[in-house]
């Protein structure tokens, strides 16, 4: 992007994010203080987290006593900040986020999301915000984490998160004793770990989190040719906004546009690093 180099410009670049912020988030008034509210599970770590402090940077969330961190908040932080909004986070169960998006209760679900066809269909996205390669997760003393390619997870009792693609990826493992879905993330690791399961796919960021957390497990990245299958959509994560909200997604996608993979990747490792099980 071109550097503005008229102060005529930059006033007038000032006055029309104004207007692209006014119509995009929270506040029915010209005098209203701006908000950008923000939904997450606030229980899908390194994406997005409860702690019981604003240590960190954590922001409270709305109608709670907690507060909420993490990659999304990072990103959530730094959008609201190009906007000069302030930055509320609501608290919402995974299924609960697009219809969220979709009633206006929330401008923007930063959750993770995979940007999917399917998903399309009730919201909008935004440029990616992460890319997420999917992985297998096991525990170190189990046969699985001997696997060198998926073909290799043969007959694996597997699960994943509910209404995720992680989980349709599961059926690309052969003979695979496929569980029922999880709600949550946190669920899902209980299940690995406790051996009700003994292998779970989700994506790298997850995978890493968990394994940080608890030493026990481990994270099984294959080499392209024989690792899970996945296309453009399954690993590009986007920020889901209403249909039609056009400023909103011009704003969020001026920022998003000038970070780089690597500068995705560095934040996430931030994110990683301070969540709370990892301490």
């Amino acid at each position: 992007m071109n550097l503005r180099k008229l102060a005529l410009c930059a006033v007038a670049g000032v006055m029309a994010a104004s207007m692209i912020f006014a119509a995009g988030c929270g506040g029915d008034k010209a005098s209203d203080k701006k908000v950008l509210k923000v939904g997450m599970e606030c229980a899908y770590a390194p994406y997005n987290w409860s702690q019981n402090s604003a240590d960190g940077g954590a922001v409270k969330i709305a109608g709670s006593n907690e507060y909420a961190y993490g990659y999304d908040v990072m990103m959530a932080k730094k959008l609201a900040d190009s906007m000069g909004a302030e930055l509320e986070i609501q608290k919402i169960e995974w299924d609960g986020l697009a219809p969220a998006v979709v009633s206006g209760k929330i401008d923007a679900a930063i959750a993770g999301m995979s940007i999917t066809s399917e998903r399309k269909q009730s919201v909008d996205f935004t440029k990616p915000y992460y890319y997420a390669n999917v992985v297998a997760l096991v525990r170190k003393d189990t046969p699985q984490a001997k696997a060198t390619s998926v073909e290799e997870l043969r007959g694996a009792t597997a699960t994943s998160q509910l209404n995720t693609i992680w989980y349709d990826q599961i059926d690309q493992v052969p003979e695979v004793n496929k569980l029922p879905a999880i709600d949550n993330v946190p669920g899902m690791i209980v299940a690995l770990t406790s051996g009700k399961c003994n292998l779970i796919v989700t994506d790298i960021p997850t995978a890493k989190a968990a394994a940080f957390a608890n030493p026990e497990l481990t994270v099984l990245q294959f080499p392209e040719d024989k690792g899970f299958k996945t296309s453009k959509e399954d690993v590009e994560i986007g920020i889901a906004i209403k249909k039609g909200n056009k400023e909103l997604k011009d704003a969020m996608d001026a920022v998003l546009g000038k970070m780089t993979p690597a500068d995705f990747d560095k934040m996430m490792d931030e994110a990683i690093q301070k969540q709370p099980l990892a301490k």
